[in-house]
């Protein structure tokens, strides 16, 4: 109830503001789920592109051991030969790849020298220097040799030699996994000109528009060059799931954006409502002042001796007593009547009716009352079928409404013209009542069928009545399964349709 009372453009600030903040706290949401993909994104880049780096080094790293231990395998003869004869000098080298440690042993055939004992120490050491230097000399001779096999041997082979594709996909597994990503992926290599050489066995195409690409062989060539792509089927799925956590945050947050949108409609209809009662009950007061003063000053009259000695008086007082009891039965009759059907206690009589007798009985009673007016009632009744299942009293009531309706708003300038027009409409049974009256304007037509609602015409009250009416005719017309529209221009007349459903298409 505080809302209510509250000025109508007090609740539009408040809920400008409330609106605001949420749309200012969804924004944020949004962008907040954004900027956690934008960076998942990138540091999903950063480990691939790292794990396909280094499983390009160790590629590299694999081709030099090779060729080490072939060279190595070859001297195995010339050992053989030189064992019994000659020393040979073992050396270990480690090559490190990713923090593993690959090792590999070098042998070198040392002749030993045979030194008269009685040399001296200068001497002595003099020798192991050569015998260092020799062996250096030798050592570096292997490895200019391999380096030379790898630079002229090795980059004239194709890339199905050089590389071990089941030691490649190992290699990109297990970097993938030292990287934090353990999703399925697809690879391919090819060659410098776009040549495929190899595809993985459970190779797929989905997700290949976004792949990623690695250099094999960087220092060959560049028409010697590999390529490695790939790919990973489920990439969307593994970055955004970061951001599931957001998502109930997100839909809560929508909900309870709607609630609050909801909550202000309500609101504002609350306060629309309650304008309406206000209106109503001034109105109502008006209406019923009107008959209680009258019967007030009837009862008065009835007090004076002189009156009653005069039975034409007398007949005369008692008779506006009467009509306006009457009037103000009536008045009361209709409030109560729009409350019964608001809480569906209102029951119909429903039964077989003749819509064209009875429009054509309402229009000779409502007759008389046009041309008291002053105007005229015009009638095309072509419905070929009229023949509808409804209630008699309630059906007509919403006639003598409609048309009591153009004689109250009736223009001052020109006579009444009311026309009554029927037709069948597939199955339908259509009724139009128009008249040349005052009309509506737009922005009032869409609340005509409003309890409680009437044209405001300021303070006068020359129109009486409690914007119940069309209320009324409206409920009856969906109680019977049809429909009502209003047409209406300014100041040219208005135009209402009824639509209801024939008999043989209940």
């Amino acid at each position: 109830m505080y809302f209510c009372v509250m000025k109508k453009s007090t609740i539009a600030f408040l809920g400008l503001i409330m609106s605001c903040s949420f749309l200012v706290l969804l924004s944020l949401q949004v962008r907040y789920i954004e900027e956690i993909v934008s960076m998942r994104h990138e540091q999903f880049d950063e480990s691939v592109k790292r794990s396909l780096y280094n499983a390009a080094h160790k590629l590299e790293v694999y081709e030099t051991m090779r060729y080490l231990e072939q060279d190595m395998a070859k001297n195995e003869i010339i050992e053989r030969i030189a064992q019994q004869k000659k020393e040979i000098v073992t050396q270990k080298f480690d090559f490190k790849s990713d923090g593993k440690v690959s090792s590999f042993e070098m042998r070198t055939i040392v002749i030993p020298q045979r030194h008269k004992q009685e040399k001296n120490i200068p001497e002595t050491s003099r020798s192991l220097q050569e015998v260092v230097r020799s062996r250096y000399a030798h050592q570096r001779a292997l490895m200019d040799e391999v380096i030379y096999k790898i630079l002229y041997t090795a980059s004239s082979l194709p890339l199905e030699q050089r590389i071990d594709f089941h030691a490649l996909d190992r290699d990109l597994q297990a970097e993938l996994l030292h990287n934090g990503i353990d999703i399925p992926y697809h690879f391919t290599v090819m060659t410098s000109d776009g040549r495929e050489v190899y595809r993985c066995t459970d190779y797929e195409t989905t997700g290949n528009s976004h792949s990623y690409s690695q250099v094999l062989f960087s220092n060959d060539p560049p028409s010697k060059m590999g390529i490695l792509k790939i790919h990973f089927p489920t990439m969307n799925n593994y970055i955004y799931s970061s951001v599931r956590f957001m998502i109930p945050a997100l839909f809560f947050t929508v909900v309870l954006c709607i609630a609050f949108i909801y909550t202000i409609c309500v609101i504002f209809r609350q306060k629309k409502v309650t304008e309406l009662k206000n209106d109503f009950i001034n109105n109502m007061t008006h209406e019923f002042k009107t008959p209680i003063s009258t019967i007030s000053l009837a009862a008065q009259m009835l007090n004076d001796s002189a009156v009653t000695k005069s039975p034409q008086m007398l007949q005369h007082i008692t008779g506006i007593i009467n009509d306006e009891t009457k009037r103000l039965r009536f008045q009361v009759e209709k409030v109560l009547q729009i409350s019964l059907f608001d809480q569906q206690k209102a029951t119909m009589k429903m039964s077989e009716l003749d819509a064209g007798e009875l429009i054509s009985g309402v229009v000779n009673t409502f007759a008389l009352k046009v041309e008291k007016n002053g105007g005229t009632i015009i009638t095309h009744l072509e419905a070929d079928n009229s023949m509808i299942y409804a209630d008699e009293m309630h059906i007509t009531n919403v006639i003598f409404n409609l048309m009591d309706n153009a004689v109250k708003y009736k223009s001052d300038d020109e006579a009444l013209r009311l026309t009554i027009h029927t037709w069948n409409e597939h199955d339908k049974f259509c009724l139009s009542i128009q008249d040349n009256g005052i009309g509506i304007k737009k922005e009032n037509l869409k609340r005509v069928f409003d309890r409680f609602y009437r044209v405001h015409t300021g303070n006068l009250h020359n129109v009486k009545g409690f914007g119940l009416g069309l209320a009324y005719v409206k409920k009856v017309i969906q109680d019977h399964h049809g429909s009502i529209r209003a047409e209406s221009e300014y100041g040219v007349g208005t135009k209402f349709i009824i639509v209801l459903p024939l008999l043989n298409s209940k």
